[in-house]
């Protein structure tokens, strides 16, 4: 790429035009090829269908507090590629990015020309995933908290041998044409993540679902870690902060203050928690319990009920499960005016029913729906289709967010749902650097 950082990124976007889906085969293949690169770290493997950007961002500011050297990879991203690879917190730098991509560019050629791998090229998902462990490699990390992508049995983080611990967040409906059309099919392929004696976290969740992941672990040998309400004492939402205790069998109690208004986040922190207490046992005395209250307390997960200004708050929910908490959180906010939300969603969601959810749940005075800028957005016409005469339709996000933001009284509240890259699209036109 010879040192153009705009000319690897659109390299990169590219890649979903020309490369097929890969078998889990030809990407391990690569992976081995490169020499496994990563697997010298601790690596804390994270699956499941909502909270899994959470959970890895809460491990990773522990750690992170305790002065272990760590990488995070994580996706989608919001505004910048390079969020999805961070050591330390601080994400790869724009010349380390082109330097890394060249490494991966040139051994790909020298493994194409190998015997039957001639028309072998990565997925995006898997090029950034293969750039992200190089280059972690390179800076010499002790710990990766590694987020898988949509999948776990298949995905290509899965390439991974021997992680210290995993991690299988809630299971909801979604990429069903992918993973399965109930959520036990689909907690059956986030439990693909599990390997032979390594320990797996999981929220504990329908019967069938807690038995598909424990079916799983028993056949690896996996120590079984399940995490539920029960063990989520003394909780408190005031707003803008969640404040709990979690029962601890490492610990005793581990006091928790989150600086967000979303009161789902109390079940990511748990799952951070079990996991780190199992960490434990690789790093000691650095993962005190002080340590810890400390690490949470820091954490921060851009477009995750993130009040952007006050009173204005972005959400990623883009799912029916998503959008479940996310209204839950809604209800509490302790809105004394009114609340307006603006609501974009891509075609391969269940759109129509997070529309019902929010009709259902009757906290919205105004509904904003407009097209986002993916090629996989719904239309405006589509999306103002499922809300039945009860929506506006604007020509963009950046138009309606401007509109209700400028009506927005001191006691009102603005909400953007609905997408990942609807919260990615918004930020970036605010202008905030993530």
């Amino acid at each position: 790429m010879n040192g153009d950082y705009e000319k690897a990124v659109e390299y990169i976007l590219q890649i979903p035009r020309f490369a097929k889906k890969n078998t889990p085969e030809a990407t391990r293949r690569f992976y081995e090829y490169l020499g496994c690169p990563g697997e010298r770290a601790r690596i804390i493997h994270v699956a499941g269908t909502n909270g899994k950007g959470s959970v890895c961002s809460y491990i990773n500011a522990v750690l992170v507090r305790a002065g272990i050297r760590t990488a995070l990879f994580t996706s989608p991203h919001l505004v910048d590629i390079r969020e999805r690879l961070k050591v330390d917190g601080e994400k790869i730098g724009k010349q380390e990015f082109v330097d890394t991509l060249n490494q991966c560019l040139e051994e790909l050629e020298r493994f194409r020309y190998t015997e039957g791998n001639s028309g072998y090229h990565p997925t995006f998902f898997e090029m950034m995933f293969f750039m992200g462990m190089l280059w972690f490699e390179k800076k010499e990390v002790s710990a990766i908290v590694l987020e898988t992508g949509l999948g776990g049995r298949l995905d290509a983080t899965n390439v991974i041998s021997s992680p210290a611990v995993c991690v299988i967040t809630s299971i909801g409906l979604d990429h069903m044409e992918y993973l399965g059309n109930t959520r036990a099919e689909i907690a059956g392929e986030k439990a693909g993540i599990i390997k032979k004696g390594v320990p797996v976290v999981f929220w504990e969740q329908e019967a069938e679902v807690t038995e598909r992941i424990v079916e799983k672990a028993e056949q690896m040998g996996a120590q079984t870690v399940c995490v539920s309400e029960k063990d989520v004492l003394f909780f408190k939402f005031h707003n803008k902060t969640v404040d709990f205790s979690l029962r601890s069998e490492y610990y005793g109690y581990v006091r928790v203050c989150l600086h967000t208004p979303a009161a789902y986040q109390k079940e990511n922190a748990a799952l951070s928690v079990r996991a780190l207490e199992l960490l434990g046992r690789f790093y000691g005395p650095a993962l005190t319990r002080e340590i810890i209250e400390e690490g949470l307390a820091s954490a921060r997960w851009e477009g995750r009920m993130e009040e952007v200004m006050p009173g204005v708050v972005i959400d990623g929910a883009h799912n029916e499960d998503g959008m479940k908490a996310f209204l839950e959180s809604v209800r509490m906010d302790g809105c004394r005016g009114r609340r307006f939300l603006l609501f974009s969603v891509v075609s391969d969601k269940r759109a129509g029913q997070m529309a019902a959810q929010i009709l259902e749940s009757g906290l919205f005075s105004r509904i904003a729906v407009a097209e986002n800028e993916s090629s996989r957005s719904c239309t405006g016409g589509q999306i103002l289709s499922l809300f039945k005469g009860q929506a506006v339709l604007y020509k963009s996000p950046e138009e309606a967010f401007r509109l209700l933001t400028e009506e927005k009284g001191v006691a009102d509240r603005v909400y953007a749902a609905g997408s990942l890259y609807l919260a990615g699209q918004l930020l970036k036109w605010l202008g905030r650097k993530v």
